[in-house]
């Protein structure tokens, strides 16, 4: 009879640990902030199991629902054990026009970005001041010599006339502007003094736009940063346009070798200004929308659910056509802000013509019961038919916030 007593104390409290690691892990893994739209509460429908409740239940949809309300509320799993309490925020449906319009990017970087080192050879020795200074590549150069830079040549123009004279070199790393002191050396080879460090001032493209919101005049596309094709980091944007693109062709993807779309501006038209170069896509503003489609409501990440989908993407001219995939999981932490969904073509013109997901196609806006969801992001380099997708609120709210610093600046 005790062994019995004992083995079934021993296996509650298996099962109370194992219920607490569960609350613990969903605890960390839950976003702390929520939106839904006016007239809706908050309902988790990827997540089986889990439940908001608290006072605001009890609460008439009139005072709760209401956009510009904000309460809390807790989240539960199976209708017992709380996991955490959460921030509600109720705001007004938006409505945007999805666009599936390729369009090309130039941008010029905010300083100018330190791509690569090369050592100088000096009497045998490898030389490199600008290692030796403490910069690194991936760091951005703001000034030199008190001087404000933006573009390869003046970095180039001030080390030259140096004399080999030691340099203040003001720049970024990460979020910390530092002060290192270059000495640049003689270079035997030309005779003109060097720093031993690559640096590029801009880039460009070829993306697809998700969508252009007329009320603000704002456009988001890629749903990822714009990042040195070297370094990998993002690039500072300080100006740029974005251009009509024309597809001219398709280099099909393959298990092992992505595909990309091949493009040309062409006559180079400006479509618009860029605004911002975030983790979440590039930002711009232009006084006309890029494409003809009807407006359609923006989806919150809490209304997206697994299932078919649809996706508007140009492989071929400007004109987007629509296509179908499969929503097949949906992510609610907010961990990788990119990689909110894993999405499946399925329709099988785009995978004949594509063989899946092929680079230049992130931004396509992906469409869910008449909402924009979300956009491409990422092929799977092994299986091109899948890809990861962002939510379409992820790229919302920073287009709504840059569009309010400016406002704020301005």
């Amino acid at each position: 009879m005790r062994r019995a007593y004992r083995i079934s104390v021993a296996v509650v409290s298996l099962f109370l640990s194992g219920v607490l690691a569960i609350v613990f892990a969903l605890g960390a893994f839950l976003p702390d902030h929520y939106y839904v739209a006016q007239g809706q509460r908050l309902i988790l429908p990827n997540l089986w199991g889990i439940r908001a409740q608290g006072w605001a239940d009890r609460m008439p949809d009139e005072l709760l629902c209401q956009a510009g309300n904000r309460y809390s509320t807790t989240l539960s799993l199976w209708g017992g054990p709380v996991i955490k309490t959460v921030s509600v925020q109720v705001v007004e449906r938006e409505m945007v026009i999805p666009a599936g319009t390729p369009f090309g990017v130039k941008m010029f970087t905010e300083g100018v970005m330190v791509v690569g080192m090369s050592d100088l050879d000096i009497k045998g020795k490898a030389v490199n001041p600008a290692k030796q200074a403490g910069i690194r590549t991936g760091d951005i150069i703001l000034s030199v010599a008190g001087r404000t830079v933006s573009t390869n040549e003046e970095v180039g123009e001030i080390v030259a006339a140096s004399g080999g004279k030691p340099l203040d070199v003001c720049f970024r790393r990460g979020t910390q502007e530092k002060t290192a002191r270059l000495v640049p050396v003689c270079s035997p080879a030309d005779g003109s003094y060097k720093a031993g460090m690559w640096v590029r001032d801009s880039s460009a493209g070829i993306g697809t736009m998700t969508y252009y919101d007329p009320e603000s005049q704002v456009f988001a596309g890629l749903g990822h940063a714009i990042c040195d094709i070297d370094t990998g980091a993002l690039m500072p944007l300080a100006s740029g346009e974005a251009v009509e693109v024309t597809i001219t062709g398709v280099n099909k993807g393959a298990s092992g070798f992505p595909g990309e779309l091949r493009g040309i501006f062409g006559s180079g038209q400006v479509i618009g200004s860029l605004i911002h170069n975030d983790e979440t896509g590039i930002y711009g503003r232009c006084s006309y929308s890029p494409a003809q489609n009807q407006p359609v409501p923006m989806a919150l990440k809490t209304e997206v659910k697994p299932g078919p989908a649809s996706i508007y993407t140009t492989v071929e001219g400007k004109s987007p056509k629509s296509y179908q995939i499969e929503i097949e999981r949906v992510a609610a932490s907010d961990a990788n802000p990119t990689k909110n969904m894993v999405i499946r073509i399925t329709d099988a013109k785009l995978l004949e013509a594509t063989g899946g997901i092929v680079q230049g196609m992130s931004g396509s806006p992906i469409l869910q019961d008449g909402k924009l969801v979300g956009a491409v992001t990422h092929v799977f380099v092994n299986d091109p038919t899948r890809g990861y997708a962002i939510f379409a609120e992820n790229m919302k709210c920073e287009a709504n916030r840059q569009n309010g610093a400016e406002k704020q600046a301005a």
